[in-house]
């Protein structure tokens, strides 16, 4: 079974107006709807009764307790087979989805309420795609392989990253998602950037990708598959204007053996990665060139098989997902970016994903794959430590792979119910 990881550890979301109340709805889930503090978004690859169909669940989170309950008319069809990642739109109003099966990203409208409404699809420049990210003014998709007619799991090849430019929401209109950029020419057709290691003809597997919060470069960790051990890459990009990509001067940096996930500080100063091999965590410094260099001390003791990381983005903590131990562990990040354990906390079997809410920046939750559940926290924002929400953990759908969350009664979103 090939791993699928939610990377993206900054989970930006949607602005909403206050819930009206019909006549049938209770005072109790009035006021269980107005302490709604997020809304969290779970993708799951298999809908009840269907193969490969996926389904999207949706948690509110209560801002007293931390608990989480799906919406009344949630799950809503994924639009395709396989999602296995997630990211929002910077202005609230968009989640997309990453369909792999389909080589497809869906695009869903956000209501005020937190439903979604499927509003665009569009393909991915590669085959396989796995991993997405977005900041205001572009989508960035990483694929398992290049778009070339022989690439498959029976012929592989190395992965790739694409492009698309996204415009600005107009109304209660989304985000539009653009031609994807031209980042290589190849027969006059839009190609993107093929991951490539220090040997061209070896195969690089792609696993996540990341941007600064600056927006200024973004990273896709990888691996070279071609021998043995493995060998982990982080490979970083400037973005220029429209888009389009350069490879970073130093790129691709050195990262373990099989890195898994990737996440920023929110000063863009430090990036971390997950070696889902050597259970450690590896920590850089971001130049202002982006060109990275290892953190005193890195890499970082972690838990089995790290699978996830999320980094707050208002208090000194990061949170690693360890798949085979079936926990988090809890880091205090200090000023050179070092990481320091601060405990570990059981979570549902095999957490794949990770998230902190984006309101308050001190609810966690893991998505966790075997047991189709999500595991929520509150987190002692003064000290980092960790206890379990109220009624953790929740049902979802199954084999959940990937969440993303948008604050309730945001600044953004604004599809009325």
């Amino acid at each position: 079974m090939r791993m699928k990881f939610n990377k993206s550890s900054q989970l930006a979301l949607v602005g909403a107006a206050s819930l009206l109340a019909a006549s049938l709805v209770t005072a109790c889930s009035q006021l269980t709807q107005t302490l709604t503090v997020d809304f969290v978004y779970v993708a799951c690859t298999k809908a009840e009764g269907t193969n490969n169909y996926g389904e999207i669940n949706v948690y509110e989170i209560n801002s007293e307790s931390g608990r989480m309950r799906q919406i009344p008319s949630s799950p809503f069809p994924s639009q395709g087979r396989d999602p296995v990642a997630e990211a929002v739109s910077l202005d609230y109003g968009s989640l997309f989805v990453v369909n792999q099966d389909d080589n497809a990203i869906e695009q869903f409208g956000i209501g005020t309420d937190g439903k979604l409404y499927p509003f665009n699809t569009v393909n991915t420049p590669g085959i396989f795609p796995l991993a997405i990210a977005a900041t205001k003014s572009n989508l960035f998709v990483v694929d398992l392989y290049q778009p070339l007619p022989i690439c498959s799991d029976a012929e592989p090849c190395s992965g790739s990253i694409g492009v698309f430019p996204l415009s600005t929401a107009s109304g209660t209109t989304p985000v539009t998602i653009g031609t994807p950029v031209t980042n290589t020419a190849v027969n006059g057709e839009y190609w993107p950037l093929v991951l490539s290691g220090a040997n061209a003809s070896h195969i690089i597997v792609p696993t996540a990708v990341n941007v600064l919060a600056s927006g200024a470069d973004v990273y896709v960790t990888a691996y070279d598959s071609s021998v043995t051990p493995n060998v982990g890459y982080v490979f970083g990009f400037s973005v220029g204007s429209g888009g389009v990509l350069a490879p970073l001067s130093g790129s691709p940096f050195a990262a373990g053996v099989k890195p898994s996930a990737i996440a920023s500080d929110a000063a863009s100063a430090h990036v971390y990665v997950t070696d889902f091999s050597s259970a450690h965590v590896f920590g850089y410094t971001a130049a202002t060139s982006g060109n990275l260099t290892p953190i005193a001390g890195s890499p970082f003791p972690a838990g089995n098989q790290p699978s996830a990381i999320a980094v707050d983005t208002a208090y000194p903590y990061a949170y690693v997902t360890n798949s085979q131990d079936s926990n988090v562990t809890a880091y205090s990040i200090a000023s050179s970016g070092a990481l320091s354990s601060i405990g570990t906390y059981a979570t549902g079997l095999q957490p794949v994903a990770i998230g902190i809410d984006p309101s308050t920046e001190h609810f966690l939750y893991t998505i966790n794959f075997l047991d189709n559940t999500v595991s929520g926290f509150d987190m002692n924002t003064t000290s980092g430590t960790l206890l379990d929400s109220q009624n953790s953990p929740f049902p979802s759908n199954d084999q959940p792979t990937a969440a993303a969350a948008i604050p309730h009664n945001g600044t953004g979103g604004g599809i009325q119910p």
